[in-house]
């Protein structure tokens, strides 16, 4: 797998990534009918950085990473990750997960924060807390799963120490 910054033609093949997900309602705080056009705005233009990560030629994931607040807050990051259904527990979230926080070390930033975990997206709370998140907070019933209803949320969070990258546990 390769991970590599995202160009404005790389969306062509993420759109049909993000498309899915947020058609399926059950992992973003997305409309479930994002067009192209906001999509794009939210994944291309927002962020400080887009990376896809390819297997075989083709794009298999993409993420973003952005600071997560201003000001203040402006040392900690934020990302977003979407992996394509059929490349899903290959660990191609793994694997961009670890490069996002290398590259937010690189940017200068301290920590990561999820804002909005989807309490029963399992996966993902499995994973994030592998990777060495800790889940801060709990908001309750903040997401309407399209079949499970109103699902908690989760805040995650993870200081970048830099002697965590040279341990090899990020």
């Amino acid at each position: 797998m390769q991970i590599r910054v995202a160009t404005a033609a790389d969306f062509e093949q993420i759109w049909p990534i993000v498309r899915a997900i947020t058609e399926a309602g059950e992992a973003y705080a997305l409309p479930r009918d994002l067009d192209e056009a906001a999509a794009r705005q939210l994944w291309m233009h927002a962020p400080q950085r887009t990376f896809v990560a390819e297997m075989h030629g083709r794009i298999v994931g993409s993420y973003y990473l952005k600071p997560n607040q201003a000001g203040g807050g402006s040392h900690v990051c934020n990302c977003g990750y979407a992996v394509a259904v059929e490349a899903r527990g290959q660990g191609v979230a793994a694997a961009m997960c670890r490069h996002s926080q290398h590259v937010a070390r690189e940017l200068g930033f301290d920590a990561m924060q999820f804002n909005f975990v989807v309490a029963s997206n399992v996966g993902a709370v499995r994973l994030w807390t592998k990777l060495g998140f800790e889940t801060v907070g709990r908001l309750p019933r903040a997401f309407r799963h399209p079949d499970l209803g109103l699902v908690d949320a989760l805040v995650m969070y993870k200081w970048l120490d830099r002697d965590t990258e040279r341990r090899g546990d990020s």
